[in-house]
Order: structure tokens, then C-alpha cells, then sequence
């Protein structure tokens, strides 16, 4: 009986439950795309799976920029000069350093957040939300881009970061 006690009540003693989960979460799919950037043959960078989609260099562009709106709208904050460096670029290099680049200022965003600044209203073009709604989204994007990725990989026989990883552990 105390151990199921115990077992609830952990959880429940947590500080920051919602964002350690998001942070979690974030971790994880971080991990992921840079993975991927990083194994994709800079010769495949401008690879699309369809005409009219995006090259897998638009999807690391897209991801590092969408990084750094999505952590600095968490906070509040106007999006920072390194953004706008993101635009255009189109080598892997260049790519997988802009990338590491935007998580590492997403670090330092989720670094700041815990559960009451989570559930306080920020503004964004006018609109008021919940921080916390921002975050789930970053999570929810990461993990988009890395489902649409893993299509880019599969088709060039490289296998997904996270598959690599669950393969591993067996």
C-alpha cells in the first residue's frame, strides 16, 4: 500500500509537471532533427519526395526558423537578429549549424519557463494565449517536421535517428 502511495504521490510532487514534460519531449525530438540534418548526405539536401515539396533543406530551414518564433513568442519576446540569418541558407553545413543554433536558444528559452510562467498570458499579434500553448506547439511542430522527414531519409535508405535508437535498445 505505501509503495502505491508513493508511486501517486511522486508525480504529484513534481514542481514544474507541465514543463518538464514539454521539456522532455522537446529533448528528445532536438535530438531528432539534429540527428537528421546531420546524417542526410549534403548531396541530398536539396532532395524533394514530391515536385511541389518542400527540399529537405527547406524543412531544416523551416524547423530552425520556426524555432526561434516559437521560443521567443514563449517568453514574450521579439524574435532575435539570428532569425533572419536562417533565410536562404541552403548547404547542409551552414543548415545543421543554424539549427543547433535555434535549439540552443529554445535551451535557454524552456531553461526559463516552469509552470506559472507557462500558464501566463502572453500577446502575439494582437491574440493573448497561454505560454504553455506556445509550448505544446513547439513540441507538436518538432514533431511534424521530424514525421515529414523521416519519408526524406527512408527514401535515400537511411534510417530515422529514433528508429536507430529503439533498434539498439532491443
Amino acid at each position: 500500500m505505501r509503495i502505491l502511495i508513493w508511486a501517486i504521490a511522486l508525480p504529484l510532487c513534481a514542481q514544474n509537471p507541465v514543463t518538464d514534460v514539454v521539456r522532455t519531449n522537446y529533448e528528445r525530438l532536438k535530438q531528432d532533427m539534429v540527428e537528421t540534418a546531420e546524417l542526410m548526405p549534403a548531396a541530398s539536401y536539396d532532395f524533394k519526395l514530391t515536385p511541389p515539396q518542400r527540399p529537405f533543406s527547406g524543412w531544416i530551414e523551416h524547423t530552425a526558423m520556426g524555432n526561434y518564433r516559437m521560443c521567443s513568442m514563449m517568453l514574450g519576446r521579439a524574435e532575435p537578429d539570428a532569425s533572419k540569418g536562417v533565410h536562404g541558407l541552403a548547404a547542409k553545413d551552414d543548415l545543421v549549424k543554424a539549427l543547433r543554433e535555434s535549439f540552443a536558444y529554445c535551451d535557454g528559452a524552456l531553461k526559463e519557463m516552469d509552470d506559472t510562467k507557462a500558464v501566463a498570458e502572453i500577446v502575439f499579434n494582437g491574440r493573448k494565449y497561454p505560454a504553455v500553448q506556445v509550448m505544446i506547439g513547439l513540441v507538436a511542430s518538432l514533431s511534424e517536421h521530424y514525421g515529414n522527414l523521416v519519408g526524406y531519409l527512408r527514401t535515400k535508405g537511411i534510417e530515422p535517428p529514433s528508429t536507430s535508437r529503439a533498434s539498439r535498445k532491443k
